[in-house]
């Protein structure tokens, strides 16, 4: 399923300003440098220092239609604001596919003004227009700005995440 697009209600934000309405769209080829601008943020705040080839393979797999990759933005007058990374996928507890969230990201200086709400929104529109049996994503625990967000529209499932990487085998 490739991403159309979708324009939500506005939303204030926590000073009062309110926001035009986000425009949700598939990221395109010309949103290339500002995608990576915000994907460095994103990566700078988990800590995450990934090698280039890493960024060009993702920004190559987003823009490939049979990549089961894909990115949503959120555009607002013109300028993106955040983008939404998911991948749509076969599994074993439902017959229908389902949707990771991986990545969700908004400019520090547009928080809270309804963007984040907009990308999760429209997964969830996607999510009934598409038959997806569930969305789901995960967050460091001490992520409190996103949790509170998140917390709005699900509450966290207590499980626990392990993760083995390839380059700790041995």
């Amino acid at each position: 399923m490739r991403p159309c697009c979708s324009r939500p209600s506005s939303e204030a934000g926590h000073n009062g300003l309110a926001m035009s309405q986000p425009l949700i769209r598939s990221a395109l080829p010309s949103d290339e440098a500002t995608w990576r601008q915000l994907w460095r943020g994103y990566c700078e705040f988990y800590e995450a220092r990934l090698p280039e080839e890493v960024t060009r393979r993702t920004w190559a797999r987003i823009l490939d239609p049979d990549s089961a990759v894909m990115c949503i933005v959120a555009e607002v007058e013109g300028r993106v604001y955040g983008f939404a990374h998911c991948v749509v996928h076969e599994n074993t507890w439902e017959t229908q596919p389902v949707c990771y969230l991986e990545d969700l990201y908004v400019l520090p200086s547009a928080r809270e003004r309804g963007i984040g709400t907009a990308l999760i929104e429209w997964l969830r529109n996607a999510m009934r227009a598409e038959g997806w049996a569930r969305l789901y994503w995960m967050t460091r625990e001490d992520n409190t700005q996103a949790r509170q967000l998140y917390d709005r529209f699900t509450q966290a499932d207590g499980f626990v995440r392990y993760v083995v990487r390839a380059r700790d085998l041995s």
